[in-house]
């Protein structure tokens, strides 16, 4: 099943809130290949687009506070999932993962601010 169906359905059971389990790992590392697939595909759409647009700091501003937005909102969802999994005693192989997936995602946070900050330093150095 493509990854574009398979997100589609995912999406809809998703809305009822339904998520799919995958119990073999070959399973989980096809997907986790297939998502990378898609993801690297699109990323020359990206950089062309970036190239054309971002002219000055100013540009970047909003496509990183955006993603910061959602990569804070999904690292807090982690936090939820990781408590869960203390709570409920999971593997300790598990919670050790999702504890370094919270820690980096909130590093990236603090790393994506600063990178909004320095937009505006350089725009104010630029136009003095």
């Amino acid at each position: 099943m493509s990854l574009t169906c398979r997100s589609l359905m995912e999406t809809v059971a998703a809305c009822f809130g339904w998520r799919r389990a995958y119990g073999d790992t070959a399973q989980v590392d096809a997907l986790l290949a297939e998502q990378s697939e898609a993801a690297y595909n699109a990323a020359a759409d990206h950089t062309a687009l970036a190239t054309a647009k971002n002219t000055n700091a100013l540009h970047v501003q909003p496509g990183v506070l955006d993603a910061r937005s959602r990569i804070l909102a999904h690292v807090l969802y982690l936090e939820g999932v990781l408590a869960g999994a203390r709570n409920r005693g999971l593997p300790s192989e598990v919670i050790e993962h999702l504890e370094d997936a919270v820690d980096h995602g909130h590093e990236l946070t603090v790393l994506l601010a600063d990178a909004v900050r320095s937009t505006t330093a350089a725009h104010t150095h630029s136009s003095s």
